[in-house]
């Protein structure tokens, strides 16, 4: 406290108005003249520590009460206006210092409002979605970030791009590889563009997965990535200078909203285009057939990461060639979902993914293991799910690596053609799957699954009045009638 300055002008004000006090009666009992109390009041000067000493034993004042106050309240008015309804609205935090100092009570209260106002947004997207779900459509619309609306968009769209797909098969046929995708691609950049593609470590080039120097033609990859992964930033390099044309028409298509959102969406198509260009599409398809959809297999023969070939199977819905229609889900330990896609759109309405009993987030218990499960919906709807982690650029010794886990799914009505519907146990049952006893009974979303007596609950329904009676309780922490 000794070398920290505290300036705590309103709130000294506020107990000296709440006391009944004038400046100079104030000033008297704290042995200070009237005119240097109206100086901290008007935070011009800092309190001493005999000062507080003082105010804590004359008028049993709190020392904590004079420091920690605003911090409490900055932090959360800073979550207020960060929200994109209220973006660029202050020119600097300096105005949340004042409200935060000068009126913590209103500012309690503006925070309190703010997350009302998101709870009930939040419903308001639930119940949306649940009417979706039944056909209905309505007009719920609320500001959004361009990543928010990027992924949205992404997630409603097949993940299936037919453009990029003849172009990336072009691209290969140019290029011919051989055995030797990066060294193909890294010829035609030095040929075509002169551009030198050099690894980096990762003192050298810390905090960047890619970099491109346009003075000195270099492109930079960092050494943190898997081999795989240097392949495909390499790849997604070449592809955003070789389908410029082709990716510009798919951005524009979707109709997004602002300059930031087209730019995010340019490198999720450049991702796609790479994926594309590392496994072409017909000679995918054809090792995916003929392996039964076995990721482990077709990440091996194509040189691939487990990602990126999981990744490319929600991708085979080319018309006349078509494989069998995966989704796919990733994910972080804390649930925070950053990936959605699937071959004819990520199916929200009939699958969700927001369910706590998924296996996917059961993969982090067991790294680098395959876990195989059938899951049925509240309404029937059954799915066989693959869940595995995923590693992410390796750190040095004392960082933590960053991990994932990723769902890959189909409708179990497929599971005779794809390797994992062999790990499910028990004869087809009613819909040509596992037999219901073998079924994980899951839902969309807390929020959105009328099952009694989830011991995985974590909220309760937007569609049910909560159930409290005194004299029962249920297995989960939210009954509802």
């Amino acid at each position: 406290m000794a070398n920290q300055k505290i300036f705590a002008g309103p709130r000294i004000r506020r107990i000296r108005t709440a006391k009944g006090l004038t400046q100079t009666a104030m000033a008297e009992g704290l042995g200070i003249s009237p005119s240097y109390l109206n100086l901290i009041e008007r935070n011009q000067r800092p309190l001493t520590v005999s000062l507080i000493l003082k105010l804590a034993s004359v008028y049993k004042v709190d020392p904590d009460e004079l420091q920690g106050e605003a911090g409490l309240s900055l932090a959360a008015l800073r979550e207020v206006f960060s929200d994109p309804l209220l973006a660029g609205e202050l020119p600097g935090e300096q105005e949340l210092v004042d409200v935060a100092e000068a009126a913590p009570n209103a500012a309690a209260a503006l925070v309190k409002l703010y997350r009302a106002y998101r709870e009930q947004a939040d419903r308001m997207s639930d119940l949306s979605e649940m009417l979706a779900r039944e056909g209905r459509t309505t007009a719920i619309s609320a500001t959004r970030l361009p990543i928010d609306e990027v992924r949205e968009t992404f997630e409603r769209h097949a993940n299936h791009f037919a453009s990029l797909e003849e172009e990336a098969e072009s691209f290969h046929k140019l290029i011919g590889p051989g055995d030797d995708l990066s060294g193909a691609i890294r010829g035609w950049l030095k040929q075509e563009h002169g551009i030198v593609v050099r690894l980096l470590p990762v003192a050298t080039m810390p905090n960047w997965r890619r970099r491109y120097d346009r003075h000195s033609q270099r492109l930079f990859i960092s050494e943190r990535l898997s081999p795989a992964d240097q392949l495909r930033e390499i790849a997604m390099e070449a592809c955003l200078l070789r389908m410029s044309v082709a990716i510009a028409a798919e951005i524009e298509a979707l109709k997004l909203s602002s300059n930031e959102a087209r730019r995010l969406a340019r490198f999720e198509l450049g991702r796609y285009a790479a994926h594309a260009l590392m496994m072409p599409y017909q000679a995918f398809l054809s090792a995916a057939e003929r392996a039964h959809y076995d990721v482990d297999v077709l990440k091996s023969r194509f040189g691939v990461s487990f990602e990126q070939a999981a990744n490319r199977l929600t991708t085979l819905a080319r018309p006349g060639a078509s494989g069998v229609p995966f989704f796919m889900l990733e994910v972080d330990n804390a649930g925070n979902r950053f990936r959605k896609a699937g071959a004819l759109g990520f199916p929200q309405a009939r699958f969700g993914g927001g369910c706590p009993k998924l296996a996917v987030h059961a993969a982090f218990a067991q790294p680098g293991q395959v876990l195989v499960e059938a899951v049925e919906m509240p309404d029937g709807a059954e799915f066989l799910t693959v869940a595995r982690t995923l590693e992410g650029p390796q750190g040095a010794f004392a960082e933590r690596p960053r991990r994932t886990a990723l769902l890959l799914g189909c409708d179990l009505g497929f599971r005779e053609s794809v390797v994992y519907g062999d790990a499910l146990p028990g004869a087809p049952g009613k819909a040509g799957g596992a037999p219901t006893h073998a079924l994980t009974p899951v839902g969309p979303a807390c929020r959105l699954c009328e099952r009694v007596g989830c011991l995985a609950r974590a909220e309760p329904p937007v569609t049910r009045p909560l159930g409290l009676d005194e004299m029962v309780t249920g297995l989960s922490a939210f009954d509802f009638q």
